[in-house]
């Protein structure tokens, strides 16, 4: 699989962008066993514009994580096109567009899948994004804004024709937020489109290297991107022979979480990792683990969060 010229490989496994999900020490993980896309946090088009700091620290990519995409979102063709200008600054490999974001602080505004409310807007929008850069123009979005306005296969030609190089589906509508099951029916129909030829990017309750490839076998997609499942699992995308064992998975949390003070700092970077660890199913043996879940969200410095995941490194080999 392709998008412009990156080549992906076969089948191919890529990290959703998520907010306060995929920080640098995290999409380091994914990619080192095995994700071959991944993508930054999305970033509000205004908030880039701005120049807020916490929005760009975002965007920073290092040359071991590519292929990587930036995500914006944002409401207005001119917000837009001079986000995805100055982003294209920092030289992903993608430039992708949000119109799936379900949330209401971004959908209420008409941003994200509140796109999908004002179809000519968010195909101005990508043509014009698409007309002021270089670098490929992706899109990810919903299969419309509900059950009864599920317009995904005529939408998916409408943005192909924008001159997007890639598009990914994330199997609900707006109004189903995350909730019930993800649709795959649609997916394969965009993807078995005779129209259709860029390559369509499945996304959706994936939660195991198995279903993805059930979901390539079924539906034909190009690409399976996987989100919530790696929450403190970046070894989720490992398709290797070797098996990790519980001494390797806490020493690769605590990698992320050194990653991540370097990169960014000791704050933040704690605040992102400790959302992975308290996610972390690793930790489901140990008994009362609920109060060391506390402890993990409650730590401000390294070395506390250490020596909680020394702790818990200890009561797993009991």
């Amino acid at each position: 699989m392709k998008i412009g010229t990156i080549d992906l490989g076969e089948r191919p496994l890529f990290l959703a962008p998520m907010e306060d999900v995929t920080d640098i020490g995290f999409r380091k993980m994914c990619k080192r066993f095995g994700a071959a896309m991944v993508y930054t946090e999305f970033v509000s088009a205004d908030a880039v514009i701005r120049s807020i700091k916490s929005t760009l620290s975002k965007i920073v990519i290092d040359d071991s994580e590519r292929p990587v995409g930036i995500q914006i979102y944002g409401r207005d063709v001119a917000s837009m096109v001079e986000a995805a200008k100055i982003v294209e600054q920092v030289k992903p490999d993608v430039i992708d567009i949000n119109f799936g974001c379900p949330v209401k602080k971004v959908a209420n505004k008409g941003a994200g899948s509140g796109m999908l409310k004002n179809i000519p807007l968010l195909l101005e929008i990508t043509r014009e994004v698409v007309k002021a850069v270089n670098t490929p123009v992706t899109v990810k979005t919903r299969l419309g804004w509900d059950n009864d306005n599920l317009i995904i296969t005529d939408l998916a030609e409408q943005l192909q024709d924008c001159g997007i190089q890639a598009l990914t589906i994330h199997g609900r509508t707006r109004s189903q937020m995350y909730t019930g099951e993800a649709d795959w029916t649609l997916i394969g129909e965009v993807k078995n489109n005779p129209r259709i030829h860029i390559p369509i990017i499945g996304n959706g309750d994936v939660t195991s290297i198995e279903q993805a490839h059930e979901k390539f076998d079924r539906y034909g997609v190009d690409a399976v991107m996987i989100g919530r499942a790696t929450f403190g699992c970046p070894w989720l995308f490992n398709q290797g022979e070797k098996q990790l064992t519980l001494d390797d998975k806490i020493d690769i949390l605590e990698e992320m979480l050194r990653i991540n003070v370097e990169r960014i700092d000791e704050y933040r970077g704690i605040l992102h990792t400790r959302r992975h660890l308290a996610a972390s199913p690793i930790f489901k043996g140990i008994p009362d683990f609920k109060q060391t879940r506390i402890s993990m969200l409650r730590a401000t410095k390294m070395e506390e969060l250490l020596a909680i995941l020394e702790d818990c490194r200890e009561k797993l080999r009991k």
